[in-house]
């Protein structure tokens, strides 16, 4: 795979040069609540400007259906980029229409354009090769170079990850060559101990990492929303909290292969519950109480895990050489559902191991907590990715970067 510094070394000034970032952020109202990812391939556009080249931005946001709709606008993204970079963005109202190539064509060298969401075209995500090809000859005529930088889109066959790249000279941006070194340090040569904490919502999101990790990790710690299927798999009541009855025989089977393996599975023994899920958006007092796993109320809903649970993540993550984090253990968002995630993210900023929060609701978590992100070895800006890449998967967008 070549890097966008074996491109600087041949030299870029004046070239088009396509970057596939993924700007993908949160936004509310038009507003954009967390600016990570943006921030995060900052470096790859500004060594390319700074080189000369003529910089064309592109991205997805949301899932607008292959049409344009003003919600799922780039604008936003753009501007903020211009605002990071200290520097005039033009920004393109369309993908690879008249706009687009005014846009393109008005850049002087170190100039920076952003053409607008590329899921605004049915031919991003199409699962013909025929419809994507088409659309990947439309945005390769706009550039002369093609540099892979969005990291949170590497597993998704579309043309501007997949099919673009082989129809023009491509190089890995920075960002996807830290991302790739990182995750090469937990499945390659890992320091031990190796902890592996994993949360969220659903656990069949989680089955096929938590398959492989099996058989590479020393200790697994669950929580989320997930951790009450693997309780009712242990034989408890879980009240109303989250239940995919469906997957109950695959982590039965996978609490069974840990103890056989001996990979330590630590699951909690207390956790936070309320009559019903908290109110996000007033945040109103959720007044809840905390029980034992094994005497969840049949009216409550567990919302986080509990404070003997807390210290005893906590201990567990303290002499870990190596920890891979993904996913909340409560519902962060709400200040009453936060401390769960909060002492997990503490522990890895203690922690003098190498640290890796691997992106989605995880990183999200950090910075909506307060925390600094130099405190942690690797932020990852792609959750999906990252679990694909470590669940043994061949990445679309990181296969088209080969030679």
């Amino acid at each position: 795979m070549k890097t966008i510094d074996e491109l600087l070394s041949e030299g870029v000034d004046g070239k088009r040069v396509f970057v596939r970032a993924d700007l993908n952020v949160p936004l509310a109202d038009g507003v954009i609540t967390d600016d990570g990812r943006i921030r995060a391939v900052l470096p790859t556009v500004k060594a390319l400007a700074d080189a000369g080249a003529k910089v064309v931005v592109a991205s997805h946001l949301g899932r607008p259906k292959g049409a344009p709709d003003p919600a799922f606008s780039l604008l936003p993204a753009a501007e903020r980029l211009g605002e990071l970079l200290g520097a005039p963005v033009a920004f393109a109202q369309d993908t690879v229409g008249p706009a687009a190539h005014a846009a393109v064509d008005g850049l002087q060298p170190g100039q920076v354009a952003v053409v607008e969401n590329l899921r605004f075209n049915p031919g991003e995500t199409s699962k013909d090769d025929t419809e994507r090809g088409e659309f990947a000859d439309a945005l390769a005529a706009l550039a002369d170079v093609y540099v892979g930088d969005g990291f949170g889109a590497v597993h998704r066959k579309h043309a501007s990850v997949y099919d673009l790249p082989a129809r023009l000279p491509h190089y890995a941006g920075h960002l996807i060559a830290t991302e790739v070194g990182v995750l090469k340090k937990l499945t390659e040569d890992v320091r031990r101990p190796y902890v592996v904490a994993l949360g969220g919502a659903k656990v069949s999101d989680k089955l096929a990492v938590i398959d492989q990790l099996l058989g590479k990790a020393d200790r697994l710690l669950i929580g989320g929303g997930m951790a009450y299927t693997f309780l009712k798999a242990q034989g408890h009541e879980i009240g109303k909290s989250l239940l995919q009855e469906d997957q109950l025989p695959a982590v039965k089977e996978y609490i069974e292969r840990a103890e056989k393996t001996g990979v330590e599975l630590v699951l909690p023994v207390d956790t936070l519950v309320a009559p019903g899920f908290p109110d996000l958006r007033t945040k109103a007092p959720a007044h809840p109480s905390s029980v034992a796993v094994d005497a969840i109320p049949a009216d409550q809903e567990g919302l986080d895990i509990g404070p003997e649970t807390r210290k005893l993540y906590a201990a567990k993550l303290a002499d870990a050489a190596t920890v891979f984090w993904n996913g909340p253990m409560g519902v962060f968002e709400h200040p009453d559902f936060a401390e769960g995630t909060k002492v997990v993210a503490q522990a890895l900023a203690d922690s003098d191991g190498f640290t890796v929060v691997g992106g989605g609701d995880s990183a999200a978590a950090v910075r909506t907590l307060g925390f600094d992100e130099s405190a942690f070895g690797h932020i990852s800006t792609g959750g999906g990715a990252s679990l694909e890449y470590l669940e043994g998967k061949t990445l679309p967008g990181l296969a088209a970067l080969e030679d």
